[in-house]
């Protein structure tokens, strides 16, 4: 039977979606905010009976078997309807992406499908509260005992760890090698004893992350994914795919622009130099959309200066706003929660620091920066 055109295809989809927007929630982005979880848990459940999961998945895993052009439609679709394209970005994205490359026939057996039923929710065991920006910097150990890891530490700023039933793991299983070299990938059950997930709690009162320890949880040897000790190389390529994804219609951020002109609606109060701010604002974010439209399906060194100046953007954005609403947006309201909510942007999905890293190291060809112990891997 011949492959389904990417034409076909998205008329396809944008009339389904036409049909069935309804039944989804707002599009949150790449993470499932706990509060919409049943509702986004639903409309991956639908979506995965219409046929629109896993597009470019094997068929024998669940998914389509149709190419990352269909894929790359239905992402675009999806988002001229605002609505989410999967429940969340770790399991369907960076876990089904481990699974695909690295996994045995009996993970991809055990996972890929139950993903993209829902039945696995996913989340990412990544950060630590002691290694700040340097994933290579991580303490968590898992150390073999017979048929087992034991792992203790402790994980942070993991969106959905109190609903999701499975993670992906980076703990360090050889302590004395090289930082990078010592590190092992792992699919890790949410439900083992000794874990506890706790809600974090942020500066605008919200608790979109969660916190994770670990106190001696045994966890299965064959829940290793890739080479033992080998996690880094599994993890970077993983996030690599990430980065691919954050961001990935410009339709969005046409939005976003949409939105910054209108802030001066109804105030004729403007002076000249938040006239002017809103007029850089504007500028910088037709800048970045003529780069977005620029970027090709894999990610590059693009990606970083997106990531970085949409950041500062929104930062920026939502300075103004609140100054052009005067005093009163400093106490509550959208305005308020959107200056408190704004130097987030700076950490999720990348850190500036990290991003300003890349840029100046691989654009710029400037010398690396320096590492702790002498590890300059």
């Amino acid at each position: 039977m011949a492959t389904e055109s990417v034409t076909e295809f998205q008329a396809r989809a944008r009339a389904w979606l036409a049909a069935h927007a309804q039944q989804a929630p707002r599009d949150y982005g790449a993470i499932c905010p706990p509060d919409l979880f049943d509702a986004g848990l639903a409309w991956q459940r639908t979506v995965h009976a219409a046929g629109f999961a896993g597009i470019h998945w094997p068929a024998e895993h669940g998914g389509q078997g149709l190419t990352v052009e269909h894929h790359a439609a239905w992402m675009l679709e999806c988002a001229l309807a605002d609505v989410p394209p999967v429940l969340n970005m770790v399991g369907l994205v960076l876990t089904g992406g481990a699974l695909l490359q690295y996994g045995t026939a009996e993970q991809k057996a055990q996972h890929l499908a139950a993903t993209l039923r829902g039945d696995h929710v996913w989340c990412q065991l990544f950060s630590e509260p002691g290694a700040g920006s340097d994933l290579a910097g991580l303490s968590t150990r898992a150390e073999l005992d017979g048929d087992c890891y034991i792992v203790n530490g402790q994980k942070v700023w993991t969106s959905g760890g109190r609903y999701s039933n499975w993670g992906i793991l980076m703990a360090r299983t050889r302590p004395e090698a090289p930082t990078h070299e010592g590190i092992s990938f792992f699919l890790f059950p949410m439900h083992l004893p000794g874990v506890e997930v706790r809600p974090l709690k942020q500066m605008t009162g919200d608790a979109e992350f969660d916190e994770v320890f670990f106190t001696d949880v045994r966890l299965p040897a064959d829940h290793l994914i890739g080479p033992l000790h080998g996690g880094w190389g599994v993890g970077m390529a993983v996030l690599t795919t990430e980065r691919g994804h954050i961001g990935t219609a410009v339709v969005g951020l046409e939005r976003r622009l949409e939105s910054m002109a209108r802030m001066a609606d109804g105030r004729d109060h403007l002076d000249a130099l938040q006239r002017q701010r809103l007029a850089r604002l504007l500028a910088t974010g037709g800048a970045f959309k003529a780069m977005a439209q620029r970027q090709g399906p894999h990610a590059t060194t693009a990606a970083s200066l997106m990531k970085l100046g949409l950041t500062e953007m929104s930062f920026d954005a939502a300075m103004l706003r609140g100054d052009l609403s005067g005093p009163d947006a400093m106490l509550a309201g959208s305005e308020a929660f959107g200056m408190l909510a704004a130097p987030g942007g700076r950490i999720a999905g990348g850190t500036s620091q990290v991003q300003r890293n890349i840029i100046g190291e691989r654009l710029l060809g400037l010398p690396r920066e320096p590492r702790s112990g002498g590890d300059r891997t």
